[in-house]
């Protein structure tokens, strides 16, 4: 795991590096893009959750009791449509117990200016840990406004995961939300003229559900 300035985390661990390799690959159909999308996914929240508040417990086992850990307070894990829906099962596989919301942003694709359509949360939402999770972050503009999102709403405890991420959209959500932590799988060299991140993986929405 490779530390960087402010709110920025780059997971630089060989199994994340290798299935971004063929994430990233324009030969990959979105059957495998989908998995790949999913165990990557897993694999970030696993570095991701290092931090999560426990309480100890005392359990029975067949031959005796045992000292253990629950969670101290509820995990929420809430996708930016559509994109972001892509990676909520591999979270889920490693933390069923989470609750999930949605948020639902689309983009001008002229203004590049970011529109809501839609916002449901767990009511438990603000009492723990909330993973927002969407495959790019890109100008920052959507990852902003699902945060502001998700304050108004009494959530204080935020993280971003990303599974790719250019250095406008890390500096927007600096400038706009120093306290939301953001972690990526690569961060890519910019943005193009018409806000794709470079080299990118393309359109990770239209690659999940082959509507390209």
């Amino acid at each position: 795991m490779e530390s960087h300035p402010q709110n920025l985390v780059v997971l630089s661990h060989p199994l994340i590096r290798i299935k971004m390799t063929e994430l990233r690959d324009h030969r990959t159909r979105h059957g495998r893009f989908r998995s790949l999308l999913s165990e990557i996914a897993g694999l970030m929240v696993y570095e991701c959750t290092r931090d999560l508040d426990t309480h100890p417990v005392t359990v029975q086992t067949p031959l005796e009791s045992c000292d253990g850990c629950r969670l101290t307070a509820p995990i929420t894990v809430i996708p930016i449509l559509r994109a972001g829906l892509g990676m909520t099962n591999g979270i889920l596989n490693l933390m069923p117990e989470a609750r999930v919301g949605h948020i639902g942003l689309y983009r001008d694709d002229e203004t590049l200016d970011v529109h809501q359509y839609y916002a449901k949360f767990p009511p438990s939402a603000p009492e723990g840990r909330v993973f927002l999770v969407d495959p790019m972050l890109a100008t920052g503009a959507s990852a902003v406004a699902a945060v502001n999102l998700l304050q108004e709403a009494g959530c204080r405890d935020i993280k971003l995961i990303c599974l790719v991420a250019a250095p406008e959209g890390v500096q927007a959500m600096i400038d706009a939300h120093p306290e939301t932590m953001i972690y990526t799988a690569a961060l890519d060299r910019g943005l193009n003229e018409l806000g794709y991140i470079l080299p990118g993986l393309g359109d990770a929405g239209d690659r999940i559900f082959g509507t390209v």
